[in-house]
């Protein structure tokens, strides 16, 4: 991945002096919220899947590749503001996030306005494809958002609702960069189908290795506590699966401490413990590993070249990074 990250650093570069200029807010608040959070190391993976996808289909002019990758990261970066507050985040990418220095109103605000920003860039874009592409994400984002809340701590969700939350909430907007990248190139419905259906399945895998992490990484590197999930009551893969197999005395233990609005760091460390004893950490990383391999079977409508090999390897990156 790092050979990919090497390959795309003159342009990323490019296209992060477009995201910063894009910003421009005569209300100061806005301007400061929005540099902290874009300055706080985000990878930029979904500009990066833009400008991939884009050149995979032979498309270059780089001005309508900017503006199509500061859309994605706009859009992006709106929902980490709100998550930071439905989430009551006390971290973000390792460092404070916007509500716990502006509040929880100015991140709610500054979120709207970034939504609308993008939105109003992408009718620049004057595309109806690409408008109706990314006011589908967008709702989509918002009821998967809103799903997941609605399933709080509800110890009987299904494996098939959890799939749907993270399909809706994360791979939505990775599918919509993708196909971007093909809709600006004018590709064959054919190529933006297979572009989008790659989006979505790392996507499935980026949120499940995600989910995973959040038991087993390093929190430093992370650039969060681990046991969030836990702790918000948040059912993801890996808890699913215990629930699922462990001792019934166990699934009693962790329906409570489900229920209970909290878990301490050794509880934390026992549940991990389990996740092992019932393979629930592995089988989380299978599954992540099969929505990988679905994405890149949906490239073989592309015939080889290194734009389709750099595809192939963040396919095999948002499974095996760890943070």
């Amino acid at each position: 991945m790092d050979q990919v990250w090497s390959d795309h650093n003159a342009i990323l570069a490019e296209t992060e002096d477009q995201i910063q200029k894009g910003i421009q807010s005569k209300v100061d608040l806005v301007n400061k919220v929005t540099q902290h959070i874009l300055s706080s190391g985000g990878k930029r993976i979904r500009p990066l899947l833009v400008i991939i996808s884009a050149h995979l289909c032979n498309y270059l002019e780089k001005e309508r590749i900017f503006l199509a990758s500061a859309i994605v990261e706009f859009i992006h970066t709106a929902t980490l503001l709100h998550d930071d507050v439905i989430d009551n985040a006390e971290v973000r990418r390792g460092i404070s996030p916007a509500r716990t220095l502006w509040g929880n109103q100015a991140s709610i605000l500054v979120g709207d306005y970034l939504y609308t920003l993008a939105l109003g860039h992408a009718v620049r874009m004057d595309n109806f494809e690409i408008n109706t592409l990314l006011s589908n994400a967008c709702l989509r984002m918002a009821e998967g958002e809103t799903l997941q809340l609605s399933h709080n701590r509800n110890v009987d969700l299904s494996e098939e609702n959890y799939l749907e939350i993270i399909e809706y909430k994360t791979a939505m907007l990775i599918s919509a960069s993708c196909q971007l990248g093909g809709i600006i190139a004018k590709t064959s419905d054919e190529k933006k189908s297979a572009l989008a259906r790659f989006g979505k399945y790392i996507g499935m895998a980026f949120q499940v290795a995600d989910d995973t992490l959040d038991y087993e990484a390093d929190g430093h590197r992370l650039g969060k506590s681990l046991g969030e999930d836990l702790a918000e009551g948040k059912i993801t893969l890996p808890l699913l699966h215990l629930l699922k197999h462990c001792k019934l005395e166990e699934k009693e233990w962790l329906h409570q401490i489900i229920s209970s609005g909290g878990s301490s760091q050794a509880d934390l460390k026992n549940v991990t413990a389990l996740m092992h004893t019932y393979g629930s950490v592995a089988f989380s990383i299978q599954c992540a590993k099969g929505f990988s391999e679905k994405a890149k079977q949906a490239l073989s409508v592309f015939s080889d070249s290194t734009h389709r090999d750099a595809l192939m390897t963040i396919a095999d990156y948002v499974v095996s990074r760890d943070h």
